[in-house]
């Protein structure tokens, strides 16, 4: 691929509405988000497909919040997996991990399908929003563990919003990310019946993301055809990327927050920390760990 179409087709968000006021709708490319959390956190093959669906499911909520709010979709479960997290903005910063990043499933079993890789569990979305001193935290049964399901009931059960979503991730033959991305359609309040149900019939028949994006459509084109035969407006587009803010100072005042104690028993080694986010790894100096030892002993006092 060409530097030019390289750069058309980076990753994407759009968002749009029916002038009518029926639904609106957003869809995201984030096939090189997906390919760095698989990069960053070495994650296999089920791993890759789970979190990269929730990376993209967070993108797709966030693009409902302003500026720097922030959403959070966390999913807990029986299976291998154990736990995900994913974390985006309104801005395009999405980030996440997974508890067991190596986790994998036995498909010699015939009944076995990738929603055994969470198993029973719980969906919980937390938004921090401008204003509110404390984040608003929602939470539900897992209903599929395949994160598409599990996403549209939490909006039909906390959000009490009828949605429709499709995220998809393929990948190579050699296990790395070939495609991902995701749409979300969302009734609005005045909707008519008889237009949400063609819509939800136009969203079913749509060939899978991966399929589009690998034949050169992008997500202006996946929004016009997921919203046939009706007409939607643009409102906004921004680029996304896997993004995380940690930093040396953050490290430290993590560290900081330590007992003496507990920082006493430290005294004399450096201290490698890992962010669970994006993997970043960062050795905090023997000077500086008794320097933060020497501050929690004077607090005592």
């Amino acid at each position: 691929m060409s530097l030019k179409k390289k750069f058309q087709f980076k990753d994407r968000l759009i968002k749009g509405i029916d002038p009518d006021g029926q639904f609106k709708i957003s869809v995201v490319k984030t096939t090189d988000v997906v390919k760095t959390a698989q990069q960053n956190h070495n994650l296999s093959l089920l791993n890759t497909v789970l979190l990269g669906k929730t990376l993209t499911a967070s993108m797709l909520l966030a693009s409902e919040l302003k500026g720097e709010e922030r959403i959070q979709v966390r999913i807990e479960g029986s299976g291998p997996v154990g736990m995900l997290t994913a974390e985006a903005n309104r801005v395009g910063e999405v980030r996440g991990y997974s508890a067991n990043p190596s986790a994998e499933l036995d498909y010699s079993h015939p009944d076995t399908t990738i929603g055994d890789g969470l198993g029973a569990g719980i969906l919980t979305v937390t938004k921090t929003l401008y204003n509110e001193a404390e984040p608003r935290r929602s939470s539900i049964e897992l209903v599929a563990g395949d994160i598409n399901a599990d996403v549209a009931h939490f909006m039909a059960q906390s959000e009490q919003i009828l949605s429709g979503f499709l995220l998809d991730v393929s990948l190579n033959d050699d296990g790395s990310v070939k495609h991902a991305g995701g749409v979300l359609v969302q009734r609005l309040p005045e909707a008519e019946e008889e237009k949400v149900e063609q819509l939800q019939k136009t969203l079913t028949s749509l060939p899978p993301l991966s399929e589009l994006f690998e034949n050169d459509y992008y997500i202006d084109d996946i929004m016009e055809m997921a919203t046939k035969p009706f007409s939607v407006k643009e409102l906004d587009r921004q680029p996304v990327h896997f993004f995380c803010r940690c930093s040396p100072k953050r490290f430290k005042n993590a560290l900081s927050m330590l007992g003496y104690e507990d920082l006493k028993e430290m005294e004399g080694e450096s201290q490698e920390v890992v962010c669970n986010y994006c993997g970043t790894k960062m050795e905090i100096s023997k000077e500086e760990i008794a320097e933060m030892a020497e501050t929690a002993k004077a607090k005592l006092n």
